[in-house]
């Protein structure tokens, strides 16, 4: 596993970022550390979760993702595992159960550290905008924690390019900590949302940019064909699935990758993460997993080098998206 030094830090991480929204959901605390294991000795090192996972399961409250890596991080050298989180989402009734105020993050960040069983967190990032909150308080909360050694670096999620500038500005003209990572929705199947405006800002200012949902949630394995459009699938009802099963250049798409990969000799979901790895503001795609199977299909993602003439022709055949 190829490591990066993430957005302008010193932090290095894998190539391929571990999603955990699954754990505590589709995978029980069993198949959760499995998968945890499996993804260390492929050399993943980098694994995101957020504090809302996964609260919207009936019977869950949140919280569920990061107590269930608490458990493994126990049994693990802490040193050597950089954790992500999120703070944004409800995690209490109440005014101040949720938003980017000073007192729900300081009292998120007191609580994900509990239940991640550890002393600080890597990578603290605000899960999406609260209009409600002024960008310096947010920052302020934020540069608190890293002063105090319970976080080391924070990014961001979900913000449109105005407002990731203008946070950055916040931070400069402040002297607050900067957001050094950005988590956008991204992949060959979704593309004008990130390059449109983000993608150029990213690399103008340094940001890593560890995009969520790489494989389209689930439609660039290849799964989703022209004939079998509901496979057994948790996010076969989501809206971006349902756009593309019904896309005739999603499926022209699908069918180069299918060429491309019978190459390569690789699963379909390789060649959509080789792709994605291949665009220069790319640090580390979020992959998920409800088992070890899944994971090991896309695992070796990181080893695919492909050619000019395949990146070319997979961004002219999913330009329109």
């Amino acid at each position: 596993m190829n490591f990066l030094h993430i957005g302008n830090t010193g932090l290095q991480v894998s190539r391929l970022c571990l999603g955990t929204m699954t754990f505590g959901w589709s995978a029980d605390e069993k198949t959760s550390h499995d998968i945890l294991n499996y993804a260390s000795e492929q050399g993943i090192n980098f694994i995101d979760t957020a504090d809302i996972y996964s609260a919207w399961i009936d019977g869950n409250q949140g919280g569920e993702s990061e107590t269930i890596i608490g458990n493994w991080l126990k049994t693990q050298s802490r040193r050597d595992i950089i954790i992500a989180t999120k703070v944004r989402g409800r995690m209490w009734q109440g005014a101040n159960g949720e938003g980017l105020s000073r007192h729900h993050i300081i009292q998120a960040a007191e609580d994900s550290l509990k239940r991640l069983q550890t002393d600080y967190i890597d990578l603290y990032q605000s899960h999406y905008p609260d209009d409600n909150t002024p960008l310096e308080e947010t920052l302020a909360a934020f540069d608190h924690l890293v002063q105090s050694g319970k976080v080391r670096y924070i990014g961001t999620s979900n913000h449109p390019a105005w407002l990731l500038m203008k946070s950055l500005w916040v931070s400069d003209a402040e002297n607050l900590v900067r957001y050094e990572t950005l988590q956008p929705h991204y992949s060959i199947f979704h593309r004008s949302e990130f390059e449109q405006e983000l993608q150029a800002l990213c690399l103008d200012q340094k940001i890593g940019v560890i995009p969520y949902s790489p494989l389209a949630a689930g439609f660039a394995t290849g799964k989703y064909t022209r004939e079998n459009s509901k496979p057994d699938s948790t996010r076969s009802s989501s809206g971006l699935i349902q756009r593309l099963i019904n896309n005739e250049d999603a499926h022209k798409a699908l069918d180069l990758m299918r060429e491309i990969a019978a190459g390569y000799n690789v699963p379909i979901a390789q060649i959509a993460l080789a792709w994605q790895l291949a665009q220069p503001a790319i640090t580390s795609p979020i992959i998920g997993a409800r088992k070890v199977e899944q994971l090991k299909d896309i695992a070796g993602a990181v080893d695919v080098k492909l050619t000019g003439n395949e990146l070319a022709q997979l961004s002219q055949a999913t330009s329109m998206f």
